[in-house]
């Protein structure tokens, strides 16, 4: 078979069975998965079964419960699905992950609904949490590869393999998801795609680093004040010197297309005992964002001792630093080249529209491939931002002919990357 009628019959591959490929997907929505709590077995095992029902086999690792509750979660396993196609050649790994952000207010779909509507101008779209951050490229990972088996059937040869991971702890780092797979041995993927959007090809994004801080001084009457030592004054110095260190960040300019520079946030911070009483004790948690340029360890240790500094100019209180997080960025590996180039040749021949190449503010998954050498990109089913899909927001969705067009272009990529 040519290139052009290997295309072709992917495509139509795909056009068949995309009602099937819409309802697997609206069956992932369907069941709850977010991360908090992290209870995320019944959805691995709902995968599980509907994967099967596609004809595959599902291998399941399954996560020890000590390693579970050390990594803040109930219940996670993680699904492999391996494919091997003729001799040789290269093991390409496709990883999306299950686990979700929790709801929150604010929707006007039920997030677990899967509803579909028309939208005026982008077709028919789905909601539902996690829908496009990641459940979706379980489908598009899934059908794309089902549209290779249908390939080999017809008479293309292929070589080498391909596997799904589908993995359940995203959300809090991928400890017990894709590190654990590779750590283990338990796949040794020479390529690697992880979950990301349609209308670019993702080769970088930021690292994270989260702190928890916990700053002590003494308690004491609120009447009498000068009994105690304010741990919340103290607290307010040294937000004040992070929150002053901001400027300073927008200074260090990457030179990543789609990444502008270092943030940091202080998302969460509780204290004291008693409106009457001084507070003793006050914790909050910091999360640092390292673009590629920089050192993570160097920014960890910069963020230190700012902290530390502040914290010294106040007379009787103690602190106490603990890492919670530290995601290293995404950086582009040598042959991440060739994944990059046939998805931009087979997204442009289905989405009509040139494929660019860029990196991400956030931090995922996919860094864990790359830190263990294997070269990484990020591609999937989803709109031109995140922003666009109201990831991680009320009202959470994807336009379904960007799912099918996406299936289409990871299907013909991996076809191109295993006949060479």
């Amino acid at each position: 078979m040519t290139n052009d009628a290997c295309h072709d019959a992917v495509s139509r591959f795909v056009d068949e069975h995309f009602a099937a490929e819409c309802s697997f997907l609206a069956e992932l929505v369907k069941v709850p998965s977010d991360n908090p709590p992290g209870d995320c077995a019944a959805h691995a095992r709902r995968a599980k079964e509907l994967l099967e029902g596609l004809g595959m086999e599902v291998e399941v690792d399954a996560v020890p419960e000590g390693d579970v509750r050390a990594n803040g979660m109930i219940s996670a396993m993680n699904l492999i699905v391996r494919q091997r196609f003729g001799n040789g050649g290269p093991v390409i790994a496709l990883n999306a992950h299950g686990d979700v952000v929790p709801p929150g207010e604010g929707w006007t779909h039920d997030p677990y609904g899967a509803e579909v509507i028309d939208e005026t101008g982008k077709g028919a779209t789905m909601f539902g949490r996690g829908i496009a951050v990641s459940k979706s490229d379980f489908a598009t990972y899934a059908f794309g590869l089902l549209a290779l088996r249908a390939l080999v059937a017809a008479g293309t040869r292929l070589d080498g393999a391909v596997e799904l991971h589908l993995t359940y702890d995203e959300e809090v780092g991928g400890e017990i998801g894709p590190r654990r797979l590779l750590e283990r041995g338990l796949s040794k993927p020479d390529l690697a795609i992880s979950a990301g959007f349609s209308y670019a090809v993702t080769t970088a994004h930021n690292g994270c680093l989260h702190l928890e801080v916990v700053v002590r001084g003494r308690q004491g009457h609120a009447a009498m004040p000068e009994r105690g030592i304010d741990a919340l004054a103290a607290t307010t110095q040294i937000l004040a010197a992070l929150y002053a260190s901001r400027e300073a960040l927008k200074a260090r300019t990457s030179k990543t297309q789609g990444i502008t520079h270092p943030t940091l946030n202080v998302g969460l911070i509780e204290g004291g005992i008693n409106t009457n009483v001084v507070p003793d004790r006050v914790t909050f948690r910091i999360d640092r964002r390292i673009i590629p340029e920089e050192s993570p360890a160097a920014a960890e240790a910069e963020l230190r001792a700012l902290i530390e500094s502040a914290a010294a100019k106040c007379a009787g209180i103690t602190i106490e630093i603990r890492r919670l997080l530290l995601s290293l960025p995404l950086v582009k590996l040598p042959g991440a080249e060739r994944l990059t180039r046939v998805l931009q040749a087979r997204g442009e021949e289905f989405f009509g529209t040139p494929i660019a190449e860029h990196g991400v503010p956030i931090y995922t998954d996919a860094r864990h491939y790359t830190t263990a050498g294997i070269p990484t990109v990020l591609y999937g089913a989803g709109p031109r931002t995140l922003a666009e899909a109201n990831g991680h927001a009320a009202d959470e969705k994807l336009h379904l002919e960007d799912l099918r067009r996406a299936t289409k272009t990871v299907a013909s990529a991996l076809a191109d990357l295993l006949t060479g």
